[in-house]
């Protein structure tokens, strides 16, 4: 049953990047939107959990009908998002470029001039391989981490495509001591790329986000103490035919402490500033696992008020 799955997988997979990169334009990303309004309207555990995700950030003073709303055009952006990605092997460079306006390419070009490397740091936003085809461009490559997916299939193509598009990538688990090969690309005044508001590992720093307990891979924080590299937090989102993104200021190094609460302090920082773009563009954030410590152990959620 397990290949049976696998092999449907892939075969999706395929067809998103063998026909739907050929496809009319217009057409194709219509086709994505009344998929996801479809996928939406059935409400199963992805769309359910999105919305979990999605009342932590807009409040308790949002109604079910504002996260229902917010939630449908998040569906619509993610679908946006893969096909971009299925189409984003046919795209020149100068429409890449043209269609990623950069708020704060100033005070990035400036850390990545000083050559101490640079670790841009993004959350589940916009479309996210989109922003490393222009900064492939832009820096003459640059690395990333992959979760290594299944089937096997399924990761080499994922890898080939990055690849094809200026990415080095390196996989999460099951390959060479990542930590250190990300490491050795700093100290030779590279650009490092992590999608890190998950935690994949169990190994993540536990931070505050949107009012409870989660956490948060270490890694982009660690490299930053061990390097001396800047960390700069990247928001993203879409506009009507681009995608916006937003370079934030580097997290400094706390001057004292251990490495450990040196880290600890930079990850809270980071989520922090996550936080704040995902609050300006909720619809933006496509976050459809559990997230949170509460969702992850029913144990952990916080005890309801003494009446």
């Amino acid at each position: 049953m397990s290949n049976l799955k696998d092999g449907a997988t892939y075969r999706l997979y395929a067809f998103g990047w063998g026909v739907v990169k050929r496809l009319p334009e217009r057409t194709a990303y219509r086709l994505f939107e009344r998929v996801a309004d479809r996928v939406w309207a059935k409400q199963g555990k992805g769309v359910t959990q999105l919305e979990r995700n999605l009342a932590r950030v807009l409040g308790p003073e949002a109604t079910p009908e504002d996260i229902r709303r917010v939630s449908k055009q998040a569906m619509r952006n993610y679908l946006r998002y893969w096909c971009d990605t299925f189409r984003l092997e046919t795209w020149s460079q100068e429409r890449i470029d043209a269609t990623f306006p950069l708020d704060g390419q100033d005070i990035l070009d400036k850390e990545f001039a000083a050559g101490k490397g640079v670790v841009l740091a993004l959350p589940h936003m916009g479309n996210w391989d989109h922003a490393g085809a222009w900064a492939a461009n832009h820096f003459g490559g640059f690395t990333t981490v992959a979760e290594r997916l299944k089937p096997e299939r399924l990761f080499e193509r994922f890898l080939a495509y990055r690849e094809s598009i200026g990415m080095e990538v390196l996989p999460l688990t099951g390959g060479q001591n990542t930590f250190l090969g990300l490491v050795r690309r700093l100290k030779a005044g590279g650009v490092v790329c992590l999608v890190t508001e998950r935690d994949l590992t169990a190994r993540g720093v536990p931070v505050r986000f949107f009012g409870e307990t989660t956490k948060l891979p270490a890694g982009s924080a660690a490299l930053a103490v061990s390097t001396g590299a800047a960390l700069m937090p990247v928001t993203l989102w879409y506009e009507a035919g681009y995608q916006q993104a937003k370079v934030h200021p580097k997290i400094e190094v706390p001057a004292e402490g251990t490495r450990e609460q040196k880290i600890a302090a930079m990850c809270q920082a980071l989520v922090d500033v996550f936080a704040q773009g995902i609050a300006e563009h909720p619809a933006d954030w496509h976050m459809l696992q559990k997230l949170w410590l509460a969702d992850l152990d029913p144990a952990k959620a916080p005890k309801p008020a003494a009446e």
